[in-house]
């Protein structure tokens, strides 16, 4: 595989710019219609029989992209060649935000991990919906589902007045909706996963969804790091407020036995962790919300897969659909393809 030495030269420019000169080059190569049709033959899954059906949309198969990689939806028809089930874009605030200061992204190679700390950089939910409408000129099949948040400066009781906004402005652009509560880049944000917080979010966003002529499937994307008395919470919740579906996990705040030196650590600082460090309590949360919930509820796992094997972890312990990121990152484009292969 040549992506190995790709991936060790771009591994010594800073992750934040690498990622944009990479989906730009890649964005110019699938601007061409015959090569994007190569890059297309090369990277999609050319297995049959992957296709499920969840949350009633169909999935050419279970493998998505998490949100936060293509936050703005500016990479939508890239992606897609390169063979994705489907891309969670966001997550999107109402209001445009810069997130924080620079730099915000830091690899930790010798843990297959990522840190950050982007803090919902964004162009505001009006833009991003307009990226989305001139997606959907292009009668892509590509099922994109939108992850929503709060601005930063929202007061916590204020704040399902933003997921609202953004539920309404995205609202015939996106396939299915993710309420994000558990970044831990926004400061007092994963407050909002107690039930009281969560309780006052969905019942808005159900009461809107249901005078709409489409309702969408509702979603709810938690951390890692919640007791198994704040799990139960989020079962009891799910069932009450009729949740389609829950993503787990997050980024996780811990950082337990890294191989990366803890001075290291600490000299990058705050950030949600992600990768294989988080891959087998991600695991762990998959199978006790799929037991708790009797399996009515599906799940979104993510959380440390990086190849096949990962994915039916994922998918043993009760998950109907998979997403990676980090995965992507360390393994490449090919990462769909095998992990496709291997299911």
């Amino acid at each position: 595989m040549i992506y190995p030495l790709i991936r060790q030269l771009l591994f010594c420019f800073p992750p934040e710019d690498v990622h944009y000169f990479s989906m730009d080059i890649l964005r110019s190569v699938c601007s061409v219609e015959p090569l994007k049709k190569l890059i297309a033959g090369s990277f999609s899954p050319k297995q049959s029989g992957l296709a499920k059906e969840v949350f009633g949309l169909t999935f050419p198969n279970p493998v998505g992209l998490g949100a936060g990689f293509d936050k703005n939806a500016l990479y939508l028809n890239e992606l897609e060649a390169l063979g994705f089930g489907f891309v969670e874009i966001g997550t999107v605030t109402p209001l445009p935000q810069p997130g924080n200061d620079k730099p915000r992204l830091f690899r930790l190679p010798a843990d297959k991990a990522l840190i950050n700390r982007m803090g919902f950089n964004n162009y505001g939910a009006k833009a991003i919906a307009g990226r989305l409408e001139m997606h959907k000129k292009k009668r892509s099949s590509l099922i994109v589902g939108g992850n929503i948040g709060k601005n930063k400066v929202t007061a916590n009781e204020d704040a399902w007045k933003d997921y609202l906004t953004c539920f309404d402005t995205l609202h015939d652009l996106v396939d299915y909706f993710v309420v994000n509560v558990s970044s831990p880049n926004t400061p007092g944000l994963r407050e909002l996963q107690e039930k009281d917080s969560l309780k006052k979010i969905f019942s808005e966003l159900q009461n809107s969804n249901q005078r709409k002529t489409n309702p969408k499937s509702l979603l709810l994307k938690i951390a890692p790091d919640l007791t198994k008395e704040q799990l139960d919470d989020i079962v009891a919740l799910a069932f009450e407020v009729k949740l389609d579906g829950l993503v787990a996990t997050n980024t996780t705040i811990s950082r337990e036995q890294l191989r990366t030196p803890a001075s290291s650590i600490e000299k990058i600082g705050a950030g949600g962790l992600s990768g294989k460090p988080v891959q087998k309590r991600s695991t762990e949360v998959v199978q006790y919300l799929s037991e708790k919930t009797g399996r009515q509820i599906p799940i979104i796992a993510s959380g440390g897969i990086f190849n096949g094997a990962d994915a039916k972890e994922k998918i043993n312990a009760g998950a109907s659909l998979v997403q990676v990121w980090t995965g992507f990152v360390y393994e490449g484009p090919g990462i769909v393809k095998q992990i496709c292969k291997h299911l």
